[in-house]
Order: structure tokens, then sequence, then C-alpha cells
């Protein structure tokens, strides 16, 4: 009776053990890559929803290789979800497009060749809806970036599942729109110049510009000696996430700095986006020519204390961008032909940081250089943007001539030069040493050290920029010589996203993936024998196991 009592103790602890895995499942996840692991921001973020979140996935029909791995991996990443959230999955299974079109959706044509040389079209729609208390968020699956392959671009795309998922999450729980300033006052292009900057930032912040005078900050000032002569509220700056700096012209004073630094070291983060030389577009396109000298911003002090200098200089490339020029004799003729213009380079991107992590070339012109200085200062520096393995650095002075179009090959022998950084750490201020300017209002002590924050500065402002057509604004990194669309935008976007990342979120876009891919050219002349080896071997190997098993059976009940 023992004996059966302790088989029935074990049974129902068995039992008991499985109804708990049932309750709260337990997952290990032994791939190298931890392909099927959230991180802990992640988790944070789903156990934090109080109501439950629908996701409808629109990837569905009829979809190649390709596209059924990501749609089978956003599956994964969304079961993976529910794990630690309330999630609901639906696919839609009715024919017509009519959530799409209400979304505003755009589809994407893949044109693919059959084995039998025909060509068939599909389309798909790589998005997701999530939705969350009422509210809703777009997720887009598929990252098309220049430059990478399909297979390249789907992989990219399942690496940035769990952050594009998290990213529209946050979006939705988001009770209050945090601010982020754009500076003015020092000869800034003007709004036009950087409506698609605000436009980009505006589906995350609320975009406000203005000048360091009064608080809140305004955009228009009638006499900037008036302002100057007010006394300046240290902590006009601390309502913002962060600050922007584009493309500045005049000095800054002593004030404004002293209000940037404190604002820096009481944990604020900046974006720099500046050039170290002063040169005139205007006068380049009437002229042909256009003397450049070293621009004097009044921050040189500053960036230096924080780890980082903007050279008094420009790069030039042989990788750029081409444009039109007349090589015609004839005025009266005039025939536009793409040159290559070595001062519009275009700027690799970086794997090594969440901002720039399978992203595409970055546009620029007129880009000076950065160098990294206080080895031991125990700032965190990582090049975002570099130029190509053929380059030359321009002193100043010097001058930019449009003549200048077939430069000798051999002088460009630098490689990689960075042009932006990010900097993450305590910095030292600027005044740590100093008293504070005069027309300062403040009634606490200077700010010595900062709290660990982070910083962005790029060598020029042309990266945030848009131009102009007709009267229609063109996205950020648009050439209109060339009508190829660059990374600017998506740049610009993580950057700020990385600067006012408190949750962690913009670490997820590290996340890797391995890439497997077949060697196509073998697998389609080695495609008989791989069926018949796939097909035969573990039949055989049952087969053989089998008859071993039968052989030993055999032996042992004869001898009985």
């Amino acid at each position: 009776m023992r004996k059966y009592s302790y088989y029935i103790f074990l049974c129902g602890l068995w039992l008991l053990l499985i109804g708990a895995l049932e309750l709260r499942p337990v997952r290990w996840d032994m791939t190298d890559d931890k392909h099927y692991s959230l991180s802990r921001a992640s988790k944070e973020l789903l156990r934090a929803t109080d109501e439950p979140i629908e996701v409808t996935v629109l990837l569905d029909g009829d979809l190649n290789a390709g596209f059924r791995r990501l749609k089978k991996a956003t599956e994964e990443t969304i079961e993976e979800m529910g794990v630690y959230g309330n999630l609901s999955l639906t696919l839609p299974s009715r024919e017509g497009t009519e959530l799409q079109d209400s979304l505003g959706l755009r589809p994407i044509v893949i044109h693919e060749r059959e084995q039998n040389g025909k060509t068939a079209q599909t389309t798909v729609w790589p998005y997701a809806l999530m939705e969350y208390k009422g509210k809703r968020a777009v997720v887009t699956l598929l990252k098309n970036t220049r430059g990478l392959s399909g297979e390249e671009n789907l992989n990219a795309s399942i690496e940035q599942l769990e952050f594009a998922f998290m990213e529209a999450l946050h979006l939705l729980q988001q009770t209050e729109t945090p601010r982020v300033a754009i500076l003015e006052g020092h000869g800034e292009p003007d709004e036009a110049h950087t409506y698609d900057l605000m436009s980009a930032l505006s589906k995350y912040y609320q975009v406000d510009r203005g000048q360091i005078d009064e608080r809140p900050l305004r955009s228009k000032t009638k006499d900037r000696d008036e302002v100057a002569q007010r006394p300046v509220n240290v902590h006009i700056l601390d309502g913002y996430k962060a600050i922007i700096v584009v493309n500045p012209q005049t000095a800054f004073s002593e004030q404004e700095k002293f209000v940037i630094d404190q604002y820096i070291m009481r944990g604020g983060t900046v974006l720099w986006a500046v050039n170290g030389v002063q040169f005139s577009e205007k006068v380049l396109q009437s002229e042909g020519f256009t003397p450049i000298v070293a621009l004097d911003l009044g921050l040189t002090e500053m960036f230096f204390k924080y780890g980082v200098r903007v050279n008094p200089a420009l790069v030039q490339d042989i990788q750029c961008l081409p444009i039109p020029v007349n090589v015609s004799t004839d005025p009266q003729q005039p025939n536009l032909q793409p040159m290559p213009w070595t001062y519009a380079p275009l700027l690799l991107t970086s794997q090594g940081s969440p901002i720039t992590r399978n992203m595409g070339q970055v546009m620029s012109t007129f880009v000076s250089p950065l160098d990294a200085v206080g080895g031991e200062d125990g700032i965190e520096k990582r090049i975002l943007l570099a130029t190509s393995t053929a380059s030359r650095v321009t002193a100043t002075p010097g001058e930019v001539d449009l003549n200048d179009m077939n430069p000798d090959m051999s002088t460009f022998m630098y490689q990689y030069v960075p042009v932006a950084v990010s900097l993450e750490g305590s910095f030292a201020s600027a005044y740590a040493h100093r008293m504070a300017p005069e027309g300062i209002e403040s009634d606490e002590a200077i700010r010595k050290t900062s709290v660990k924050t982070r910083q962005v500065v790029i060598g020029s402002g042309s990266i945030l920029l848009n131009e102009t057509q007709k009267g229609q604004v063109l996205p950020m990194g648009y050439d209109r010589y060339s009508g190829m669309q660059f990374s600017n935008r998506d740049f610009v976007t993580n950057a700020i996203l990385w600067l006012t990342d408190s949750e962690g979120l913009i670490g997820l876009r590290e996340k890797s993936v391995v890439l497997r891919l077949l060697n196509d050219k073998r697998a389609h002349d080695k495609r008989a024998q791989i069926q018949t080896v796939s097909v035969v071997l573990p039949i055989s190997i049952l087969a053989l196991i089998g008859g071993i098993v039968w052989i030993i059976r055999k032996r042992r009940y004869e001898k009985v």
C-alpha cells in the first residue's frame, strides 16, 4: 500500500507542477542572439499597461519566403509580448483595403522572377496597427534602406520589430507630450528650411522655437540689444527634454552659453549642428567661388570641456552628390551635365550606435571634421557619421571654386573622417572656475559637474535642413537633382530619441539577428541531391534504428 501511496504522491506533485506552469509559463531562449527574448525596458512597458492591447497585422496574402519569414517573426514577437502584457493578435481575413485606405497606408509592390523565367508581381502591406485605450498607432514592419539587398533589409526589419512595437506602445501610453526647443537668434535658417525637421519631431514632441530671452521661448524679437539687457533666468530651458542648435552664423553671448551649460549640468541634452567655417552660398552661385574663413561661435571652449572639437575646415569626398554644371560653350544653348561635387559628401553611418544602426547614407554639404579631445574625461564617445575611404580636408583660410570639378585624386588620402559624434557621461562645466556672467538671474551656485546626460555634435547644419522648390517643402535628405532620398530624417529622429530616451527603448535598435543565407547557386545546382538526401536519409536512419531494436529483441527472447 505504501508503494502505491508513493506513486500517487508523485502523480499529484506532477499535476501541481503542470498546473503552476499553465498559470505562469516558464520560457527559455536557447538562441545565440536571444531572438525570442524581450529586453527589460520592453517588459516594464508591457507590464505598465492596464487595458488590453489589440494588434492587427496587415502583412498577409500570397507572400514570398522572405515576407513569410517577416510575418512569422512579427507573430512570434507579438506572442512574446503577450506573456508580459494583455495583447490580442488579429489577422484580417476580409478582402479589400478598407482599413489600409482609412489609415492612408501605401502598399509595396514586389517584382520577382520565377523559375520558369516569368515575372510575378505581388502587393504587400508591411504594417501593423496597435490600439490601446481608444488610440491607434501604425507600426511599419519593413525597413527599406538604400544600399542593402532584399534579404538584408528583411533581416534588419526583423531586428527592429521589438523597437517598432515598443515605440508605438510608448507613444500610446503617453499622457503628456514632451517638449523640445530649436534655438534662434544667431542667424539660423528660417522655418521654411527647418519645416521637415519640426514635422519629423512633431510625432514625438511639442516643438518650440525661439531665443533664450524670456520664458517660454518666443520666436521673434524686435530688438536684440534690448533683450541682452534683460536678466536671463538660468532655468529658462528646464522644461525641455532637449534643445537643438541648427547652423548658427553669429556668436553666442556669455549669458546664452551659461544658460546652456547649466542646463546640461542639470541633465539637459543638446543636439549641436554647427559648422566650423563661414562661407556664402549666394556668392558661390553668382560668382562661381566663395572664400571660406573660420567661424567663431564662441563655443570652442565649451566643446573642448565636453570632449569634442569642431575644426575650422571642410571635408571633401570622392563619394559625393552630383550637381548640374553647364558644359556648353554657347551661352544661348546651355548643356547641363551632372558632375561630382566633392563638398557634398555622402556620409557613412556607424553600426556601433543605436542611432545609426542599419541606416543608409546621409546627405550633406559643406561639412566640418570633428576631433575627440580629453581621452581621460570619462565621456563615452561614439562616431555616428564619417566620410569614405577617399577624403581630404580643406583648411581655412581658403576658397571653394565651382570650376574645381576634377581635383587631383591622389590628394584624397584621408579615411573615415568623423563628422558627427555622440557623447554620454558626466560633463565638466565650462564655468566651473568662473563667475556667472552679468545679466543672469539665479539664486543657486554654479554646478561644476553634470549628472549623467547626453549630447550629439554634428559638423554641419545641412544634414537637418530641407530645400524648397516652387514654394513646396522637400523632405530632409532628398536630392532634387538625382531624385534620391537619403537617411537624414531617420538619423535626426533617432538622434533626438536617443538624447531623450529615459526608458532605454532606443537601445532596442542594437538588437542583432544573425543573417544565415542559403547559397542560391549551390542549392539550385544540387537541388536533386539535396532533396534525395533530405527524404532518404531520415527514413534510412529510422529503418536502421528499427532493425537494431528488432535484432536485440530477437536475441533476448530467443535465449528465454
